[in-house]
């Protein structure tokens, strides 16, 4: 096994380390999150902490890793009377983005099963983990079903396993840990919830320090063994402080007033539950204990609330995490005068006071709430194409603007729940929630021949094909007679994320204030229903010339949103370069990553300008869509009293459907449009 950088050695990175620090004083924090960019060191932080951990005492033999102390009379491998415990390191179990859910939970050991007639558990990695590291890189990637199973067994402490004829319980409570890059997607908020701290990392820019973590990561790398050894005594002093600090904790003193100021904050930021309050104390009490204090003090509860909290508030997906400091500090400083006051006039008969912390200040914490005005669209914006059929939406605009003039960009609209758009048929993608698919995981739906490597066994239909041939091959024990042509594979069907790519018509006859809000409202909406349904989202604009490509297709829904806000509009509508630029980007993501489906999502009013015979040429560019199966819908943005009825045939050609802003909302009973090419079928 390579020698793993020590803890000590890591260059800055405070926030990142304090937190692990302080879970491995207590576990009992819940673990913590790590976010940031990529090279920021969360990996090399989280493994060299397992050299830190205290050592723990298990029952020889159990591979549940029972306390010998307090064996858990459950245990699939005991009962435990009596044991002796012996002692071994602290393990920390990585859980790879891709494993599957047998790997994670434990399954039938199919082996003894075939061979020995029994039915035997094969422990999974929660069962390795327990009273343990549990390691998740890249966490936001995980699998929905393996989110799932992670949060039944943090929220219970134990894993269930109820499969293949196998009821099983076993303990397992260990310190979860997580790595991410925010710009890679969002983790969902149920397993966010489940962490106890978040800690978010940079790297520095600071010279001297980059040049010193490069010239220790290259020592490392010549000399590991020589490397550590020269930290050994950093090491050994840090692994003596926390087992101190954890000697400590139970003899620290969480005071009413500091109770008071806790539940102020958490009140204050809007956060759900009480998790974030009992968090939150815990925390605070390590912080005493790490600082050798016995009482927890108003400096530890601040610095509990900014690990513990940003995470927690109430935000929306593409809001960035924080705190807002200042709020932070009015409301610690309200809850403590009002301890204060109470304190020197205590009487039962006074009202309780209410510790000062939900003003009317805030909106959730972190970066404040946009006011109305911020939603209104700026001064100076409009605009229409130059073409005549231009003229009925143009005409409330100011007299005088120029068809080709930049606007500026107008705020998007207040986003609502969207109906779900999906691609039809079965595929085979990726994870995720829109479209069907035949997928590793979900529900049961057959057996099949396996077509090359099984991997998924049904073992039902695997001995029902064994069965008849039992006598035939002269069986005479308990085990079954399996021969390679009796196997049998699972066939699954769950949901998989698609490639959403937003073809937007960012042109003159879009600009109107109003009109643009609401087409930019509408696009976040569905933007929002990507981010949940865990797809790929591109963003292609045209307007003027050409078309560009705002976006690439990424995994980071909030850098669309991003984009989406800041996009001008004016000038003509060359929507066939729009639907140009779409066929590349999705010919790129199919050579890519073939196996997810592309959903093509044009928002336009359908006018084209612009060049000879425009409308001809987006005609000619939308069949090509349709040529190859792409699957499209077509949001429909006109407006006002004459109508043309041009995205209607965009949608046609597309071989997919038109659907109006109106009829995009979930709670709309106009809109019935489910499947995006139904009606592009039956035209």
């Amino acid at each position: 096994m390579s020698t793993p950088y020590p803890f000590t050695a890591i260059v800055g990175q405070d926030d990142l380390r304090l937190g692990l620090l302080l879970n491995a004083v207590s576990p009992a924090v819940g673990g913590v999150l790590v976010r940031g960019e990529k090279g920021t060191a969360k990996s090399t932080a989280v493994r060299a902490l397992a050299a830190l951990m205290p050592e723990v005492s298990v029952v020889p033999g159990c591979r549940f890793s029972c306390d010998p102390g307090s064996p858990d009379p459950a245990c699939p491998d005991g009962p435990h009377a009596d044991a002796a415990g012996v002692s071994r390191a602290a393990r920390t179990v990585e859980l790879p983005v891709g494993a599957s859910e047998d790997r994670l939970v434990g399954a039938l050991d199919i082996e003894r099963a075939l061979s020995e007639g029994v039915k035997a558990f094969e422990p999974g990695l929660l069962a390795d983990a327990h009273r343990g590291i549990l390691y998740v890189d890249e966490v936001n990637l995980l699998h929905d079903h393996l989110v799932d199973l992670l949060l039944d067994a943090a929220a219970m402490g134990a894993s269930y396993v109820e499969r293949e004829g196998v009821s099983v319980r076993h303990a397992a409570r260990f310190l979860l840990v997580g790595t991410m890059n925010p710009e890679e997607g969002e983790l969902r908020p149920q397993l966010l919830d489940r962490f106890g701290l978040t800690v978010e990392v940079a790297a520095s820019r600071d010279t001297d320090e980059r040049v010193e973590v490069v010239r220790r990561r290259l020592a490392y790398d010549d000399d590991p063994e020589g490397f550590a050894a020269r930290w050994a005594a950093e090491e050994s002093a840090l692994r003596e402080r926390i087992a101190t600090a954890r000697a400590l904790l139970p003899q620290v003193l969480l005071g009413d007033g500091v109770l008071r100021q806790i539940a102020a904050t958490c009140a204050a930021f809007e956060v759900d539950g009480m998790r974030a309050d009992i968090v939150m104390a815990r925390t605070a009490t390590a912080l005493a204990a790490w600082a050798g204090r016995e009482e927890v003090t108003a400096d530890d509860v601040r610095q509990a609330a900014l690990l513990a909290l940003p995470h927690r508030r109430r935000r929306n997906p593409f809001d960035a995490p924080g705190l807002d400091e200042d709020k932070l500090d009015q409301t610690l400083d309200e809850a403590a005068g009002d301890q204060g006051r109470s304190d020197e006039g205590r009487n039962d008969d006074d009202p309780d006071p209410d510790g000062g912390g939900n003003d009317d200040g805030g909106g959730g914490g972190g970066v404040p709430p946009q006011a109305d005005g911020d939603r209104t669209p700026s001064q100076g914006e409009g605009g229409s194409d130059d073409t005549p059929s231009q003229a009925p939406e143009g005409a409330p605009d100011a007299p005088g603007r120029s068809a080709g003039a930049e606007q500026q960009p107008v705020a998007s609209a207040e986003p609502f729940r969207t109906k779900m758009l999906s691609v039809p048929g079965l595929g085979e993608g990726a994870a995720g929630r829109r479209s069907r698919a035949r997928t590793e995981h979900g529900r049961t739906t057959g057996a099949r021949r396996p077509q090359g490597s099984l991997t998924k066994l049904h073992l039902a239909a695997t001995v029902q094909a064994a069965a008849p041939h039992q006598r035939a091959r002269g069986r005479s024990g308990r085990g079954l007679v399996v021969r390679r042509d009796d196997l049998r594979q699972a066939t699954r069907e769950g949901r998989e994320g698609n490639l959403v790519l937003f073809v937007v018509d960012a042109s003159g006859s879009m600009a109107a204030r109003q009109r643009m809000s609401a087409v930019k409202g509408a696009v976040l909406s569905l933007l929002l229903d990507a981010y949940q349904r865990r797809d790929k989202v591109g963003l292609v604009t045209f307007r003027g010339k050409d078309a560009e490509v705002a976006l690439p297709p990424t995994s980071s829904v909030d850098a669309a949103a991003s984009r989406l806000e800041s996009l001008p509009t004016g000038g003509r509508t060359p929507l066939a370069a729009g639907l140009l630029k779409a066929h590349d980007v999705l010919r790129v993501e199919r050579l890519r990553d073939p196996s997810r489906r592309p959903l093509l999502v044009v928002v336009t009013d359908g006018r084209a300008t612009g060049g000879p015979e425009p409308v001809a040429l987006a005609g000619r560019a939308a069949r090509l869509h349709r040529a190859e199966g792409t699957a499209s819908v077509v949001v429909d943005c006109e407006s006002g009293y004459v109508r043309l009825g041009l995205a209607g045939e965009l949608a046609r050609e597309l071989g997919g459907t038109a659907v109006t802003l109106d009829e995009l909302r979930a709670d709309s009973i106009a809109g019935l449009v489910k499947d995006v090419t139904a009606a592009g079928r039956a035209a």
